[in-house]
């Protein structure tokens, strides 16, 4: 059996996050606690289903991300991993940075 290949490496990353399903407005409360150029997983006990669209708001050292995503993988009482879609240029900034200071 093979193994699925990684665009990008993840990197243990643990902020506050606020995740908002982009159909019905829920908004949950979790933590991040892996992070990569095209996604993060969220730590959270009820996560979204598979697919869904969220919007996703990340704050680490006083910095907010924020961007459009989708859940690509969801595993009850653990949490889910979302992919980013779509993010304006600042938070994308914000972004590079924590993965630069995560690589050295």
């Amino acid at each position: 059996m093979r193994t699925k290949e990684r665009r990008v490496p993840r990197y243990p990353f643990y902020a506050a996050a606020e995740v908002i399903d982009t159909q019905s407005q829920t908004k949950m409360s979790a933590r991040t606690s892996e992070l990569s150029r095209h996604g993060c997983y969220i730590d959270m006990l009820n996560p979204f289903p598979l697919g869904m669209t969220v919007k996703i708001k990340i704050v680490y050292q006083e910095q907010t991300f924020e961007a459009k995503g989708r859940v690509v993988y969801s595993q009850r009482n653990m949490g889910m991993g979302i992919a980013f879609d779509t993010a304006k240029l600042t938070s994308a900034q914000i972004l590079d940075k924590w993965i630069t200071d995560l690589t050295n």
